[in-house]
């Protein structure tokens, strides 16, 4: 073996050393990503040069990763098979700036006001230099798949240069030693080297080894043709990633080239974690960069409304272990964001038509997350009003429908869509609301969730068609013999107004109602009573202001002309009658907030009828 060689490290180097040392402690296993990288990127050459029938060294040897951790040396390896170096790629490689891209490490860093997070060091080909945060000293043996060049051994402890010296007996490939500081003896151990393999670096394309033993048994597959993989591929792959042993409703694998090149495998859970009360749930789906862990549970690659997915996005055209402060402020992920959100509405759209079944069952898992992009998401706010279904006046009881089947059916004429909140279908088809559309032939959503009432809050209208509440249509049923003479149900209506005072806004004859003696609306053009009632939950008791309604009233009704007579005969009596009126058509609107006078005032006239007359 010949005379060491000492070399001093370039001062950007060093400096690089010093801040990687000791400023970024945090995360520290980055450091295993890197050299595993690193690792396969050497394999992947080798393996160019394989093809293209140049003379290689030891030309049997496996393309494998082997590594090898001792908790008792203290000590752990990474060994590939891969191009090597020779001494002069060495030098150029591991002791000066020419190609490890430091100095804009170092101007990222003086321009940051903040501690920069690890990954930094992935982004401008300083990985390797992350081995000195856990380790004293680094050794590099190296052979180059030259046939006519030598081993070589790079010693350093990354505290100013490092030694250069041929070594015998040294396979081709890369071996990279560290002796781990004390503080750092977690990663000569089996289980922690394992587990940050399998959350980094999974899926190499290479085999990974961890003291003999296989460690990435799980393929890529979204870098595979969908023609080739089996269901129970697919299977073991969600069961890896998405760690849930029920099989998912759905699955979308593509591949697309413009305008960015990405591969995505995705699947739709069977479960809603979030209904199960386990609280609000993260995304799951990772994003990676030529089959490399970048970001777990990548939150900017897609909105938040689609949070239920799981699954695996690669695409490279990243940057090699992008940090995740760079993605947020980055065009190309809100690129990548734009183009796989609008694929997944697409895909959801085509199942719909081509798996109603399957549609079916995915929105009812998950309906509640297109909602609430429905309302948040503008950009895609189209595409998903087609993807909403709901229950209807004519769709059999359970079944749903689309926006775009309803607008199939409208009456000719028909210029508005008709919906109508309730607690359930049995509600919704006795509201009083629901009367006109009923007796004039209009179909009517019915929607039984309170965020149904700000879906159509925000999408305000669908191909042309305005989304309006049954309580709010403009709906006039023709006039019907009996019942009371426009006189007198002017009469009764300032009757019940005075008897109700500042309780009520306005009361008019209604030309709307079938079988209900009176109804409440709100005052406000856009506020239903549903609305009204919602947004009332939503405040601390006392901050909600009080509503102000009309009531319209049945000139045909048996109750309003049985009152129009009681007026007559017994003001005060014909006055409770119109409060109990009142209080009863705004309980069927879920608008009242004293059912103690209610009931009190409803005991008070049961009295009154079952007590004798002199």
């Amino acid at each position: 073996m010949s005379q060491k060689q000492h070399h001093t490290f370039q001062a950007e180097i060093q400096r690089v050393l010093d801040i990687v040392i000791h400023s970024l402690y945090t995360d520290r296993e980055i450091f295993l990503r890197e050299l595993v990288s690193n690792a396969a990127d050497a394999l992947e050459k080798l393996r160019f040069y394989q093809t293209s029938g140049q003379p290689l060294f030891q030309p049997e040897l496996p393309l494998e990763i082997n590594l090898t951790a001792d908790d008792k040396e203290r000590t752990l390896v990474i060994a590939d098979a891969g191009i090597g170096m020779t001494r002069d790629e060495l030098v150029e490689n591991l002791g000066t700036i020419a190609h490890s891209g430091s100095k804009a490490f170092l101007q990222k860093l003086a321009e940051a006001k903040e501690k920069p997070a690890l990954n930094l060091i992935g982004q401008f080909g300083v990985g390797f230099y992350s081995a000195f945060m856990v380790a004293s000293k680094v050794e590099v043996f190296t052979r180059s798949y030259q046939p006519d060049e030598s081993g070589w051994l790079w010693t350093s402890d990354g505290a100013g240069g490092y030694e250069i010296e041929a070594a015998a007996d040294v396979p081709r490939g890369t071996r990279i030693v560290l002796h781990l500081k004390e503080d750092a003896k977690e990663f000569s151990e089996n289980w922690q080297v394992q587990n940050i393999i399998k959350r980094y670096s999974s899926f190499v394309p290479f085999p990974i080894k961890l003291n003999g033993s296989a460690i990435n048994t799980v393929q890529a597959l979204w870098t595979r043709s969908k023609a080739e993989i089996k269901d129970e591929e697919y299977k073991e792959f969600y069961e890896f990633i998405g760690h849930d042993p029920e099989p998912p409703l759905a699955r979308l694998h593509f591949t697309a080239d413009a305008p960015l090149a990405l591969q995505a495998l995705l699947f739709v859970p069977s479960r809603n974690m979030e209904t199960m009360g386990i609280g609000k749930a993260e995304s799951e789906v990772n994003l990676h960069c030529r089959k490399i862990l970048i970001q777990a549970k990548a939150k900017e690659l897609f909105p938040d409304w689609l949070r239920f997915l799981k699954g695996v996005v690669d695409s490279e055209d990243l940057p090699l272990n992008i940090s995740r402060e760079a993605m947020q402020d980055s065009a190309l992920m809100k690129k990548l964001n734009r183009v796989l959100t609008g694929r997944i509405i697409k895909f959801l759209a085509e199942l719909s038509d081509k798996e109603p079944e399957t549609y079916a069952k995915i929105y009812a898992a998950h309906g509640r997350f297109l909602k609430e992009g429905a309302i948040t998401d503008f950009e895609h706010r189209e595409g998903l009003a087609k993807l909403l279904r709901f229950e209807s006046s004519m769709t059999p009881r359970g079944q749903t429908t689309s926006l775009v089947d309803y607008v199939t059916r409208m009456k000719e004429g028909q210029k508005e869509i008709y919906h109508l909140g309730g607690p359930n279908r049995d509600a919704a088809e006795a509201s009083p609301y629901f009367e006109a559309c009923k007796e004039l032939g209009y179909e009517v959503l019915f929607s039984y969730e309170p965020v149904d009432e700000f879906v159509f809050e925000h999408l305000r209208e669908f191909q042309g068609k305005t989304l309006k509440p049954a309580e709010k249509a403009d709906l006039k049923l023709e006039a019907k013999e009996g019942g009371l003479s426009e006189d007198d149900a002017r009469q009764l209506s300032n009757f019940i107004k005075e008897s109700l005072g500042d309780r009520v806004d306005e009361v008019r004859t209604s030309h709307r109602l079938v079988g209900s003696p009176a109804v409440v609306l709100d005052a406000d053009e856009y506020t239903t009573a549903s609305m009204r009632r919602i947004l009332k939950a939503m405040k601390q008791e006392g901050d909600a202001k009080a509503s102000k309604l009309h009531l319209e009233i049945n000139p045909r009704h048996p109750v309003i002309l049985g009152l129009s007579q009681l007026r007559q005969a017994n003001a005060p009596l014909a006055a409770k009658v119109a409060e109990q009126l009142f209080d009863n058509a705004r309980l069927g609107a879920g608008l009242l907030e004293d059912p103690q006078t209610l009931l009190r005032r409803m005991n008070e006239l049961l009295e009154h009828l079952v007590t004798p007359r002199p």
